[in-house]
């Protein structure tokens, strides 16, 4: 029987495991930046185009490369980051496979420029396809650039899979705040088809990260969060319980600075909400878990973005603990510019009904036979007995109609049963409906305000309005 089975060749085994490490551009631009990071620089850049498909430069001012290094960096697990199986069990880097550099070599266009502190003359060095196209030294300062070109150019297979270019930029928007949620002290700028998307300065700390990143108006929902266990510390920032609203939410996790998702963490946050916000709804947090390096595993994901703790149990516990204690000081406590007065039922009779002074909202929402009429009492009889009270509600034939209770909802009899409505969203639904129409009709109408409203938006956001200038023109 002839033999089946071969060994595959070297470009062929190379994309294979570039699949694992190179999902889309922002895979690429994260093994970069955190090359970038192990290297202690204090700032990067990261420039894409075309939603990284065609162009992604990460630029920083580390340590560099010396020219053998830089030979050696396109090879599969070529790494200074560990040098024995025991180095595994305690990994301080965000790189330590060394499969980064040689597996985006396989699947793209690579251009580097690299200079160490020792050497007078920097290194180019041009790569594609697993192979080194050219070699030669250049003029530069310290510090590495890395130029990616024609991402999945010899796999079309893969790069069909590719979303549209605002899409990919939008992924790798988001990698480039985790990483500089992860690393404050570390300055940013992100640019996609030349506009800045992304550019913050060096930070002291979380707080003056997200106020570069996403304004004061975030950070003033934000109370802070810190417990310590044992060896085990969680700290960070979440949302304010009156401040929680439905939609998007912002959740991240970092583990000794290393960004990670979690399901089990995660619900464990909204565990800690639990008794503070409706079920539906789900807070913000940028949470910090700080532990020894031998206590948790980031080599249990392809693109580690999941890690392995010693004890999960006791981190989850902790984490819902720590939620908890936060969310139960006064810093977390709401603050009323208003005072909200007393709600109540106001329920009168259909002669009553005219005569109250009661708003017109109200009125038209009253049935003018109304299911209950309650009797006029003086301020004297407030103290009656509950079978006086009793006696005073007189229950009538229900018929179909309207009631209002708490000024808030609307209850509405049904053949089939009982419709409530919350009027508050219901007028929100008319006015969009009302908006809409308008907007669809051709004769478009438009009122400036008397006072200007300031909207802080960041910098991605500001983006896709531009891309709506013509909607907010009309």
């Amino acid at each position: 029987m002839s033999r089946t089975i071969h060994v595959l060749p070297d470009l062929v085994a190379n994309q294979i495991a570039a699949g694992e490490v190179v999902e889309r551009p922002a895979s690429v631009v994260k093994e970069l930046v955190e090359n970038a990071l192990d290297a202690r620089a204090s700032k990067i850049s990261i420039e894409i185009r075309g939603g990284g498909k065609w162009f992604i430069g990460v630029t920083d001012n580390g340590s560099g490369m010396s020219r053998e290094d830089c030979l050696l960096c396109m090879d599969r697990h070529a790494t200074s980051k560990i040098h024995a199986a025991d180095d595994l069990r305690s990994i301080s880097t965000f790189g330590f496979r060394g499969e980064a550099l040689s597996s985006i070599a396989a699947i793209a266009r690579i251009r580097m420029t690299t200079k160490h502190s020792s050497e007078e003359l920097g290194t180019l060095i041009k790569a594609a396809a697993s192979e080194i196209k050219d070699l030669q030294d250049i003029a530069r300062q310290r510090g590495t650039t890395v130029e990616v070109s024609n991402l999945f150019y010899n796999a079309p297979a893969r790069r069909k899979f590719l979303k549209a270019p605002s899409t990919e930029t939008r992924a790798v928007s988001e990698m480039v705040h985790m990483l500089a949620l992860a690393n404050p002290s570390v300055a940013f700028s992100f640019s996609s088809n030349d506009r800045v998307l992304v550019d913050v300065s060096a930070e002291k700390d979380l707080t003056s990260r997200i106020t570069s990143l996403w304004g004061t108006s975030v950070v003033n929902e934000l109370v802070p969060v810190s417990l310590t266990s044992k060896e085990v510390q969680i700290q960070g920032l979440i949302q304010r319980p009156d401040c929680v609203k439905q939609g998007f939410r912002r959740a991240h996790f970092f583990a000794n600075g290393r960004p990670f998702q979690s399901s089990q963490l995660k619900s464990a946050v909204d565990r800690g909400y639990r008794t503070t916000v409706a079920e539906k709804l789900k807070g913000w947090f940028f949470l910090y878990v700080n532990l020894p390096e031998d206590l948790v595993d980031p080599n249990v994901h392809p693109t580690k973005a999941e890690v392995r703790f010693d004890d999960s149990c006791e981190v989850e516990e902790l984490m819902e603990r720590s939620v908890q204690m936060a969310l139960s000081s006064e810093a977390s406590s709401a603050s009323f510019h208003n005072q909200i007065g007393k709600s109540r039922i106001q329920l009168e009779d259909s002669d009553s009904v005219e005569e109250s002074e009661q708003d017109s909202q109200t009125a038209l929402f009253l049935p003018s036979n109304s299911h209950w009429s309650v009797a006029k009492e003086e301020d004297s009889q407030a103290d009656l007995g509950i079978e006086e009270l009793e006696k005073s509600i007189q229950f009538e034939k229900p018929n179909p109609g309207l009631l209002q209770v708490l000024n808030t909802y609307i209850l509405a009899e049904t053949q089939d049963g009982l419709i409530i409505v919350d009027q508050h969203s219901a007028h929100e639904r008319i006015l969009f409906e009302k908006i809409m129409e308008t907007m669809d009709s051709e004769s478009k109408s438009g009122q400036r305000l008397l006072f200007p409203l300031t909207i802080r938006l960041a910098r991605a956001e500001y983006e896709e309005t531009l891309g709506l200038k013509g909607v907010f023109k009309s």
